[in-house]
């Protein structure tokens, strides 16, 4: 039983990954590159609301390296990264970009780059901070990113969704809460990041769009499963249930069939 229902689950994935593949044939591929978390979260932000195109992940290559990786039309992806391009040189962490009109399907196969579930969203639970505005603070060291959450935490009415490690020393704090309350909780995580070590990049984001939640690391405390709606039921006690007789149908086939003929009287 055991093996058929591993037999089963690896036919389903396989077509599950068939399906991404058919999804994204004939599409372009588009990738921007920087060297901070909130920078690159800040980048696929803007291609998403710039464009129609679908934010498939990011690709963490150590040393701060992020890489925002989006699909769709040849056109849209175009200007997704220009746009992301332009933002991530406003944030002064600009790396590298690069579009691909129609990527060989070696490519797709090999490389992440096609549309990848999320393990923190999957399907059939859902996160208790959907739906609210986005707060990330990067520091360079593990205490100083600490020191941040405490200080952002105690300064507003926000949540600790999770954290994320890009290398290089880089940790970055990820906050929900309304908008107000998320930017005063990262400004107080600024000042204390700064004090107890080095603050290296902010990022709000007021209005996320739901790709690019479902691509945000959510702790599994914060994820809930859905439960099947109860509805109430009225069921009368077991004692009156007990006193109901059981009434025997008969059996239709073994009753004669009784023809009556009718004479017509056409005077």
């Amino acid at each position: 039983m055991d093996t058929y229902n591993q037999q089963s689950l690896s036919t389903v994935r396989a077509a599950s990954h068939r399906r991404d593949r058919d999804s994204f044939k004939d599409t372009a591929l588009g990738l921007v590159s920087t060297l901070s978390f909130p920078a690159i979260v800040g980048t696929a932000d803007m291609m998403l609301k710039s464009a129609g195109v679908h934010l498939v992940g990011y690709e963490k290559i150590g040393s701060g390296h992020c890489t925002a990786i989006v699909r769709g039309g040849i056109a849209d992806v175009r200007l997704a990264v220009e746009s992301g391009v332009q933002t991530a040189e406003q944030f002064g962490q600009l790396v590298s970009s690069l579009v691909i009109p129609r990527p060989f399907p070696n490519l797709d196969v090999v490389l992440p780059i096609t549309n990848r579930l999320s393990k923190y969203m999957e399907e059939g639970s859902y996160s208790r901070l959907s739906n609210l505005a986005i707060g990330l603070v990067e520091t360079r060291g593990f205490p100083a990113m600490v020191g941040a959450c405490d200080a952002m935490l105690k300064s507003a009415d926000v949540q600790l969704a999770a954290y994320e490690k890009i290398g290089a020393g880089l940790c970055t704090a990820i906050i929900r809460g309304s908008v107000a309350n998320v930017a005063v909780a990262v400004e107080a995580g600024m000042y204390e990041a700064e004090r107890i070590g080095e603050l290296n990049a902010v990022m709000v984001i007021p209005r996320p769009l739901d790709e690019l939640e479902q691509t945000l690391p959510v702790a599994s405390c914060w994820i809930e499963e859905r439960q099947p709606v109860r509805m109430p039921v009225n069921i009368k006690d077991k004692e009156q249930v007990a006193e109901l007789e059981v009434l025997q149908l008969p059996d239709l086939a073994k009753l004669p069939a009784k023809v009556t003929e009718e004479l017509w009287n056409d005077e």
